[in-house]
């Protein structure tokens, strides 16, 4: 089975925005295509929302819930807390009868399993002496945590996540041969290890299995109810601050800190500043990966809008008794590092991967950014750990193809010249130099390729680039005559009136004028074969004297050059 989160290969379109906006860089560029690292993603699923052509893809599990529905006798959906702004338009017994339409014995809350979790977090707060505790609520937190910041792995609160935990109380309710699918905004609940309940789908995948089943809209009943019974403080887990209001209500020490923060890259500032030495009473940290929390997960059909959806979580939630007597479920967990090793590279391993492209001086290393690393350095890494290839760098690609198009340039049997707007010199061959001769000859003496001078001040006949500059034309072919000598101009544009290239013959000379007359022979024999193939028949032998006339003059020509 694919990981929760893959590329589509074909549609990759070398961009590498999944690869600058990863926070982990968990992306392996391999023959211009950008692979997910499943061993070091923490299923955020940042590059789903940013991939500008889709290839980054949610795997699809609609099928695995629709065999479930077939091979248990009653499956159960657990509903994320997010469906009151993911379905805000529905009322929530219709929502809950769509849902059951589809097959389900039931709906309930995921946010059962929130309050649970509370009121063990906060039990672990008023016994525990550890100054710090971080929250096991998000998965892709905690993959953050096991993966990169191994040394935070004992501060984690030792809870099931709110779905594990919520399905632990299902079969406790139901029984334990029932079904489990929980649908909500969340990708990393694809990873969460399935000992509890079966499938994870988004709410993308719902609404399209709504797409795919004939609903009865008009005549789902109006008085169907969450099972076993409606959540309260817990639906407010989907937003920033919401778990910690939940873990208030079940009573913690006056002194306790409550600290939120939601986006990983705030996240991974906050764990690389942690000292909790530093902290002279207890500390619980709330951490949900997307930013402003799990309304706005990768698995929501419309991101953005925070503050509307927060608002909406807030108002429509019901409030929480004033008392209430907690059935804990066993739902203890140990989390375990797994470190990501990182590459401890030589300065010298470094050095030797920025010559790779093209950085042999540290003012060579503009940090752009393009390749998607923050640094020359860090893509460097990311070369010799074959993470990256050198085609990423953008300024590389580009002194890559100035270098290609000089050396073209160079060999050219042509003269050749470039030159700005201002008849400025950008680049020119040695061939250029001979053909003009006079001052340019004088100047290649300093610099061969005459870079810099003005074309004026070494050829008479500078007036012909300067119209071809006015004017914008794409291409042009002009003769002079020069010291005895024709001169072909071929002018283009490189870039309109800004850059302007001249291709330079002297076609008085014996090879020219061979090629010319090879040229011209050829062309008359483009343009007759037609005709002497449709007069043939009254032509006879004439016709195919003609045609080996004019291969025998090309013919003779070719021999000459190549006896030269």
């Amino acid at each position: 089975m694919n990981k929760p989160i893959y590329t589509e290969k074909t549609e990759c379109q070398d961009c590498y925005k999944c690869v600058r906006e990863c926070p982990v860089k968990a992306i392996r560029v391999v023959d211009g295509s950008a692979q997910v690292m499943p061993e070091a993603c923490i299923l955020c699923g940042r590059c789903t929302e940013v991939c500008p052509v889709g290839a980054k893809k949610i795997r699809d599990d609609l099928s695995l819930a629709m065999d479930l529905l077939k091979k248990k006798e009653k499956v159960y959906v657990s509903l994320a807390p997010a469906f009151r702004t993911e379905f805000g338009g529905m009322s929530e017994a219709k929502l809950i009868g769509a849902i059951q339409s589809l097959g389900f014995a039931g709906v309930s809350e995921t946010a059962l399993g929130a309050q649970v979790v509370s009121a063990a977090c906060a039990q672990i707060i008023r016994e525990k002496e550890n100054p710090l505790l971080i929250s096991s609520a998000c998965p892709s937190v905690v993959h953050l945590i096991e993966q990169y910041y191994p040394n935070l792995v004992p501060y984690i609160t030792e809870v099931y996540s709110p779905l594990q935990a919520h399905s632990v109380m299902l079969r406790e309710e139901f029984g334990d041969d029932i079904g489990i699918v929980f649908i909500g905004p969340c990708v990393a609940k694809k990873n969460e290890h399935p000992q509890n309940f079966d499938v994870a789908l988004t709410f993308a995948d719902l609404r399209r299995w709504f797409n795919k089943t004939s609903i009865d809209w008009e005549n789902i009943p109006s008085d169907l109810e969450f099972v076993p019974k409606t959540a309260e403080e817990g639906g407010l887990y989907p937003i920033d601050g919401g778990m910690a209001e939940g873990i208030r209500y079940y009573g913690v020490p006056e002194d306790t800190l409550f600290m939120g923060f939601t986006g990983v890259k705030e996240i991974m500032q906050a764990f690389d500043e942690i000292d909790n030495k530093a902290f002279g009473q207890p500390v619980f940290l709330e951490a949900l990966a997307c930013v402003g929390g799990c309304i706005n997960g990768p698995g929501v059909s419309k991101r953005g809008a925070i503050a509307q959806k927060r608002y909406r979580v807030q108002t429509t939630t019901p409030p929480a008794p004033v008392q209430r007597e907690v059935d804990m479920p066993a739902i203890t967990k140990t989390f375990h590092a797994r470190a990501i090793k990182k590459g401890d590279h030589t300065k010298q391993e470094i050095r030797e991967a920025l010559n790779r492209i093209d950085k042999k001086r540290e003012e060579d290393e503009l940090n752009c950014g393009g390749c998607g690393y923050d640094t020359c350095v860090e893509f460097a890494c990311a070369l010799i750990e074959e993470k990256a290839e050198p085609a990423m760098c953008v300024s590389y690609l580009r002194k890559l193809a100035q270098h290609k198009a000089a050396s073209l340039i160079k060999a050219m049997p042509s003269g050749v010249v470039i030159v700005d707007e201002n008849l400025k010199i950008i680049e020119s061959n040695k061939r250029f130099v001979e053909i003009i001769g006079g001052d340019a000859a004088l100047i290649s003496e300093a610099d061969l390729e005459l870079e810099g001078a003005y074309l004026e001040r070494i050829i008479d006949f500078h007036e012909i680039f300067t119209e071809a500059l006015k004017s914008g034309t794409e291409e042009q072919v002009q003769d002079i005559r020069r010291d005895g000598k024709i001169i072909r101009i071929t002018l283009f544009s490189v870039q309109k009136h800004a850059i302007l290239g001249g291709i330079l013959q002297d076609i008085t000379e014996p090879v020219i004028q061979s090629e010319q007359i090879i040229e011209k022979a050829n062309e008359v024999m483009r343009k007759n074969l037609t005709t002497v193939q449709q007069i043939a028949f009254l032509l006879g032998e004439n016709a195919a004297d003609s045609e080996v006339l004019l291969s025998s003059i090309v013919e003779s020509f070719s021999k000459k050059d190549t006896v030269k």
